[in-house]
């Protein structure tokens, strides 16, 4: 029996930056339409079944729903039995509990902090990260559709890793334990208001860890991409450090939106070599863009870039091989 799951967050691309840049915004309703899409494909390919996280919105409900009204929807799709929070933990919930049921894919919606909230549930099977938040560096725009079939065939074919990557990841420790991880980025500021969890303001920056970078990205990962190009699949990350006296650029940290800041060094930072720093100042540690852990004077915060992030779906190569193993034909 073949199965895919679908979290989609329906608070993604609803932060402060709507209100200091020009984002595109995706709608809940939109998001809706979207797991239709990855539902219809899904079936269409031969999936038995979809588990689709509840939500605040109520999503996965009005999906099936609808799909069903309209005499579309043939197999087995329901929505998750699992306590609702209306936080992260509901996301990293669902990514497990979609482990622990074999899924052989998890399709997420949402930005690079949803991303990294579902990676945090997962350790083996596939995720297909769906771009619909405020700052996509991990997540790709693609048509559900098309989602829907690669998650698809990573769900029936035998060997899917050989359509994924390995990511990297950067792992937070503080005096010495492990406390976090991020997907992209990891971002040391002296602005402890956590009023707005999303991170904007480039001036109260002190340092930038990134598992890739590329000035074609959007967010603070785009700071060290337009100093020093790292792909994902390089063995290494890059830490910038931030100064009033460092060499001056401008990156575009928000849409529609080149910051100026200053850098006193970038480092290349090898998989597995920490780079610790004892703190001098009270400070806040965002992870993919969101304030998430507090540092005090004196604490010591190691940033670690590993390979231990999630199984990521290649959404094009996954279809090629799709077509290569003849998934496509009806006989």
């Amino acid at each position: 029996m073949s199965s895919i799951g679908i979290i989609a967050n329906p608070a993604s691309g609803k932060d402060i930056r709507r209100l200091v840049s020009y984002a595109t915004t995706i709608d809940n309703q939109e998001k809706v339409n979207i797991v239709k899409r990855i539902i219809l494909a899904a079936q269409s390919l031969g999936v038995d079944s979809v588990w689709i996280m509840p939500d605040t919105f109520q999503m996965g409900f009005t999906a099936i729903s609808d799909l069903s009204c309209d005499e579309k929807l043939h197999i087995d799709c329901r929505v998750m039995d699992i306590p609702l929070t209306a936080t992260s933990e509901d996301t990293t919930r669902a990514a497990a509990e979609m482990e622990k049921m074999g899924v052989g894919c998890v399709i997420v919606l949402g930005g690079d902090g949803t991303s990294r909230a579902v990676a945090k549930g997962l350790t083996d099977t596939p995720l297909l990260p769906l771009s619909t938040g405020t700052n996509n560096v991990y997540p790709t725009m693609v048509e559900g559709t098309v989602a829907g079939m690669a998650a698809a065939g990573i769900a029936l074919m035998p060997n899917a890793k050989e359509c994924c990557t390995k990511d990297k990841r950067i792992e937070i420790y503080k005096n010495g334990s492990l406390l976090d991880i991020a997907l992209i980025d990891a971002v040391i500021t002296d602005d402890l208001w956590v009023g707005a969890k999303a991170i904007w303001d480039a001036e109260k920056l002190k340092h930038i860890f990134v598992t890739r970078c590329h000035p074609a990205s959007i967010g603070f990962s785009s700071a060290a991409g337009c100093i020093q190009i790292v792909e994902d699949n390089d063995p290494y990350g890059l830490a910038l450090t931030l100064g009033e006296n460092g060499e001056e650029i401008i990156a575009p940290i928000a849409a529609g939106f080149l910051a100026s800041l200053n850098y006193l060094k970038a480092e290349f930072l090898p998989l597995g070599t920490p780079m610790e720093l004892v703190m001098e100042w009270d400070c806040m540690v965002a992870l993919d863009g969101e304030r998430e852990l507090r540092g005090k004077k004196g604490d010591r915060l190691a940033f670690a870039i590993t390979q231990g992030g999630p199984w990521r779906v290649q959404i094009k190569r996954t279809l090629e091989k799709a077509v290569e193993i003849g998934l496509f034909k009806r006989i």
